[in-house]
């Protein structure tokens, strides 16, 4: 049966971490629950620790082949401890003293567990209950801050996690009827030759769960509402680790399926485009800071589907991985940014940004530009690997495409940085501004002259940094990076 309970090392830690938070939580004060969120982020380097270590050792699948030990799961172990460590720093000043401090770093704590079950899952049972695990979590995170717009969020996220986990777990029965079991060796062995038809279905709906969590076309409509209603914290969270988990769920799962019964690389590669583009166009016009980062993470999935739409081809894992290692560093910098400043929340209250605050303005500077795939950060050469797999894979349309909406995205991340790097002061106060219009329920206000809060500010200056200095090191990661998946 293969069991091995210490190469699942990582993930008991995580859930250790989550057990152990939850109960000193419980029997804490209030004006000591950061003892809780010390030991969360103490599990997190743990686990994280415990992956670098587990990293060099053979590939293999353990428990009767649901559970996949290989480059991949290695590369998210790795990733997802180190983002949500990045999210709990940005998330002190805002959960510091909070009466439910405890709970939002278990939430995290069993999300990145999820997130990183998603990616080694080797099981169409296991992927389901790793899809519940990452998903359940980030309901309540979504809803934390117990407001109307975190309400709202939640139940957005709720109903349409709800009606995609459904839909994924009838994809689940469809091909397991097909192909006579559920551990994806055998289904690699069963499929071939199945009905047309109901291997479309079973396949299409199957994605519907990892789509979800990825925040791509067609179930992408959670993702600005739940970037702009949910806390600061919980935002950055939702937008960037469940996707990590999802990608590589998603390509796991695709070099299982037979290829010459179903052109599912076209499939993938339509709703790439569509994610890319509407992700876009939808931006365009946003004046909310964090709706447009929602949209920005919508992109930025349809980029990253590129190298799904290749899997199995050379080079097509690597930069998979690459990129999302690139993406969760430069869009949590992003997210800290908006952290730093919870009273900005439109474009022009970042007026004056950079004469006030300049770490601040030239940390969300290289995190925007890192985001269009500038060098010399991270994204761009997590988008150069990526494009180049894309055309080496054979489509190189899907690559063109991509660069054309590279080039329009850069219009609506310079509608952020041009204001925070103008010299004029701050626009008015909100005692003086009059209601805005489009995302307006909010007002302008003097979010430049306000103290930023030193956590998230601190988070911010070290990610862009962190993103200046994965893209110099790139070619040194892509050579630690494994290209090979077991099953």
């Amino acid at each position: 049966m293969h069991k091995e309970p210490l190469a699942l090392l990582p993930e008991i830690l995580l859930l250790f971490g989550a057990v152990v938070t939850l109960l000193a939580g419980s029997f804490l004060p209030r004006r000591r629950q950061w003892a809780a969120r010390t030991g969360a982020a103490a599990a997190l380097a743990a686990s994280l620790t415990a992956a670098v270590v587990l990293a060099p050792g053979d590939d293999r699948t353990v428990y009767a082949g649901t559970y996949a030990l290989d480059g991949a799961t290695d590369a998210v172990r790795v990733i997802v401890p180190a983002a949500a460590l990045t999210v709990l720093a940005l998330a002190s000043g805002r959960v510091r003293g909070d009466r439910r401090e405890t709970e939002f770093c278990v939430l995290v704590l069993l999300g990145s567990l999820g997130a990183v079950l998603l990616a080694g899952a080797s099981d169409l049972l296991l992927l389901a209950v790793a899809y519940l695990l990452a998903s359940i979590p980030l309901y309540a995170l979504a809803g934390w801050g117990r407001d109307a717009r975190g309400a709202e969020a939640a139940l957005k996220l709720y109903l349409l996690g709800v009606l995609l986990g459904i839909t994924m777990l009838l994809g689940t029965a469809v091909l397991y009827g097909l192909g006579g079991a559920t551990d994806y060796a055998a289904l690699a062995d069963g499929l071939p030759g199945a009905p047309r038809a109901a291997l479309a279905v079973g396949t299409v709906a199957l994605l519907a769960g990892p789509l979800f969590k990825a925040g791509a076309v067609p179930a992408h409509f959670w993702v600005p509402d739940a970037a702009s209603g949910a806390t600061v914290p919980a935002a950055a969270f939702l937008t960037t680790i469940p996707k990590i988990g999802a990608l590589v769920a998603l390509y796991r799962v695709l070099t299982v399926l037979p290829e010459q019964d179903l052109r599912w690389r076209v499939l993938l590669a339509v709703v790439a485009v569509a994610t890319m583009t509407l992700g876009n166009l939808a931006a365009f016009a946003q004046r909310d800071p964090l709706r447009l980062l929602g949209y920005s993470t919508i992109s930025q999935a349809g980029y990253l589907l590129m190298a799904v739409a290749v899997a199995g081809r050379a080079e097509a894992l690597r930069s998979l991985l690459l990129y999302l290692a690139a993406y969760a560093v430069t869009n949590l910098g992003a997210f800290a940014v908006a952290a730093a400043l919870p009273d900005s929340r439109t474009l022009e209250a970042y007026r004056g940004l950079g004469r006030r605050r300049p770490l601040l303005a030239a940390a969300l500077t290289v995190c925007l530009l890192g985001l269009v795939g500038t060098p010399p950060t991270a994204v761009f050469m997590g988008k150069l690997t990526v494009f180049s797999a894309t055309w080496d894979g054979g489509m190189a349309w899907l690559a063109a495409v991509a660069a054309v909406n590279t080039v329009a995205s850069l219009f609506y991340y310079l509608r952020w940085i041009a204001p925070a790097l103008s010299i004029r002061g701050p626009g008015p106060s909100p005692r003086d501004a009059g209601p805005s219009g489009g995302d307006g329920e909010r007002q302008e206000g003097v979010a430049a002259t306000a103290e930023p809060e030193r956590w998230a500010a601190g988070t911010a200056v070290a990610a862009a940094s962190a993103t200046l200095v994965l893209g110099a090191g790139a070619g040194w990661v892509l050579g630690v990076l494994s290209d090979t998946l077991v099953r």
